[in-house]
């Protein structure tokens, strides 16, 4: 079997690949470091037709973020495996999946301090995302090596203007749950944002 041990040390710390490794192989799952998208950190889609499982994590997280979220999605990989659709996304089933799954790294000290404190704290109730917790997000988010000042989604007011890094322009609308209603200027279609997907705020002009 392939060892991807190598590869994936360049998004997570070297410890935890041989790890991760392992899963992708014993999964067949095919994994993808793919581009930054701002209404997610990463995404899992089970087996269609002759597709495998797929697991897709942005490029741009740091090494603890970037295992956080992979363990996340290898729990819906797993759950999928146990119950296939019959269980909710986030229900109590992937829960215990995941604090299964993090136990292995919690065990092997990968983390500093600050954030195995935070991330024992969010495994007593796992969320959606780790970003819904804003803690483990604030921690996380403290060992990102960009300097950029960032804005979220959650700070800015209901109806303003934003664009993302791509560029496209986004109106926010109005919060569904755990998540904001935001409309694309350009084609009118409405998509779900994390409250703390990071946005750029912009001024539009009015056309009256």
């Amino acid at each position: 079997m392939p060892d991807f041990s190598k590869q994936l040390s360049k998004y997570i710390p070297s410890a935890a690949a041989p790890i991760i490794s392992e899963w992708i192989n014993d999964t067949g799952c095919r994994f993808k470091v793919t581009r930054s998208r701002a209404s997610k950190l990463g995404d899992y889609r089970s087996p269609f037709k002759n597709e495998p499982h797929q697991i897709t994590i942005n490029h741009d997280l740091n090494p603890y973020s970037f295992l956080i979220t992979t363990v996340h999605e290898f729990a819906h990989l797993k759950t999928w495996q146990m119950y296939k659709n019959k269980v909710k996304p986030h229900g109590l089933e992937w829960k215990n999946n995941f604090k299964s799954l993090m136990e292995s790294f919690i065990k092997l000290n990968l983390f500093p301090q600050d954030i195995n404190i935070a991330l024992v704290k969010y495994m007593n109730n796992p969320a959606a995302s780790s970003c819904t917790d804003l803690n483990l997000y604030k921690v996380l988010k403290s060992y990102d090596t960009t300097e950029i000042e960032t804005v979220t989604i959650d700070t800015i007011e209901i109806n303003s203007y934003f664009t993302i890094k791509n560029g496209r322009v986004f109106q926010k609308l109005e919060r569904l749950r755990k998540r904001y209603k935001c409309m694309e200027v350009k084609t009118q279609r409405i998509y779900l944002f994390h409250p703390i997907a990071e946005v750029k705020p912009i001024e539009l002009e009015s056309n009256s």
